[in-house]
């Protein structure tokens, strides 16, 4: 973060000194919600938790280093003080923050947003831009009210772009978002089913997602969207802007798009790149169909922020993912293959796991594949259909065996497959993670390739790591 004074920081977020021995003393480091975080120089927000509160934990982070926290009462006592700005209400002052800071800042401001993809596609922005200067960008998923200031307040001076990833999980969460981290440029990335059980249906996700356009100040300004142009509730968003509009995809209209589209190299997509200075090829290292929209977007905003189409070409050969869990590739030394994509799941990308893990698997002929799925979490009254859809999914994929993992969702997967076709023992229901481990442990053969993908809340990592961890234990 920039550095400003305890007495600044008070004054920004309305909030009063306790327990400052010098009030010029200034945060020089990251603000933090994680004590164990905290290095010298840090402000550390005291958050109340599920379990834990923030507050317990004042002064230590202070012992740590911490020039003071930001907490919602004192935290000192007379005989031992800890200095701390107390505000009626943390997270707000977090944001509050967030914008006095962002506001100072010589930077540009990238927002994106969209049902699937965002925390890819960010990564994807964020390995390219760091090619024009310094850029800082949200970590993991770090999305929310909470999140995306903690990202934001990690810019300084030297930024130049700040790639920020903002989630929501109803009307006018972005919309606030937006005010905490005001972009020059939006992208929404497509309208799914993700969280659809908390929105009610597609149109009001995608009412929730155009806040976002509807931040951006007009194209006389500055303001860009960055649209999907693949994707009709995305597309009409170009009503809903002042800014200046670009489409990207493989329509024929889009103003950056692909074309030649293919998986090349077990599973890599390939594909020409257009753009509205020219065009070149891009062989990905990513694994994945789905990750040629991710890179068209991340190309749209890298050219509207002055890379050439060699450039964002190149960058889009090299670049890797930077979070965890998503198409993570490892093959072990006996020549079993498995992908961790279980960082969380909704009915968009369960499909394009699918085809990636299909693509992978046709790389060498008969290597089996193997689907280990769990739920897919805040489908509402969708969520019967939506698991018996994948089930049926990986029947017509062919893929060699579907491993269902969990209560009901699960077995819901399991009869989709079931009722597609007469798969027998190619589809099993199992009740957990232990039981998934001891079967895959006892049915693998070198050269197969396993894809692990559920809901974050699901904890099906796990499986995956098993496998690493016991590599080769009980394979055949």
């Amino acid at each position: 973060m920039i550095a400003l004074s305890l007495t600044e920081i008070a004054g920004l977020v309305g909030g009063q000194p306790h327990d400052i021995p010098d009030p010029d003393l200034k945060v020089t480091g990251p603000v933090v919600i994680d004590s164990r975080e905290v290095r010298p120089g840090s402000l550390f927000a005291a958050l109340p938790g599920e379990r834990v509160d923030g507050h317990d934990f004042a002064r230590g982070a202070i012992e740590a280093g911490a020039t003071a926290v930001l907490a919602a009462r004192p935290v000192g006592t007379a005989d031992a003080p800890v200095p701390a700005i107390v505000v009626p209400d943390v997270i707000a002052a977090m944001g509050a923050l967030a914008r006095a800071v962002v506001e100072r800042l010589d930077a540009t401001v990238v927002a994106l947003t969209g049902s699937a993809g965002k925390t890819s596609t960010k990564d994807l922005i964020a390995q390219l831009l760091q090619r024009r200067g310094p850029t800082v960008w949200t970590p993991g998923n770090f999305n929310n009210e909470i999140g995306l200031p903690v990202a934001a307040l990690s810019a300084d001076e030297a930024t130049l772009h700040l790639v920020l990833e903002m989630g929501a999980r109803g009307k006018g969460h972005i919309q606030y978002l937006a005010t905490l981290t005001p972009p020059r440029i939006g992208l929404v990335l497509n309208v799914g089913t993700a969280h659809i059980g908390e929105f009610g249906g597609r149109e009001q996700i995608a009412e929730a997602k155009g806040e976002l356009v509807e931040a951006l100040p007009p194209a006389e300004e500055g303001g860009v969207a960055v649209l999907n142009a693949d994707d009709p509730l995305v597309r009409a968003m170009v009503s809903r802007t002042k800014a200046r509009t670009v489409l990207f995809g493989e329509a024929e209209d889009a103003d950056v798009r692909a074309g030649n589209v293919r998986l090349a190299d077990g599973g890599r997509p390939a594909f020409t790149l257009h753009t509205p200075t020219g065009c070149s090829e891009v062989t990905m290292r990513l694994y994945g169909e789905h990750h040629v929209s991710n890179a068209l977007a991340a190309a749209a905003v890298a050219h509207e922020l002055g890379m050439s189409v060699d450039e964002i070409a190149v960058a889009l050969s090299e670049v890797g993912q930077l979070s965890r869990w998503r198409m993570e590739v490892t093959e072990r030394s006996d020549g079993v293959t498995v992908v961790n994509d279980a960082y969380n799941a909704n009915p968009e990308s369960m499909r394009a796991a699918l085809r990636a893990l299909v693509a992978m698997g046709a790389v060498t002929p008969g290597r089996r594949t193997w689907a280990v799925l769990g739920p897919m979490a805040e489908l509402g009254e969708e969520s019967l259909a939506e698991h018996d859809a994948i089930g049926r999914l990986a029947v017509r994929l062919n893929v060699s065996k579907l491993v269902a993992v969990g209560g009901q969702e699960a077995a819901w997967l399991d009869m989709g497959a079931k009722n597609e076709g007469s798969w027998g023992e190619e589809s099993v229901h199992v009740s957990d993670v232990r039981a998934a481990v001891d079967l895959l442990r006892s049915e693998l053969r070198p050269g197969d390739v396993v894809l692990v993908k559920a809901s974050r809340s699901v904890g099906l990592e796990r499986v995956a790591q098993a496998l690493l961890e016991g590599e080769g234990e009980g394979v055949r």
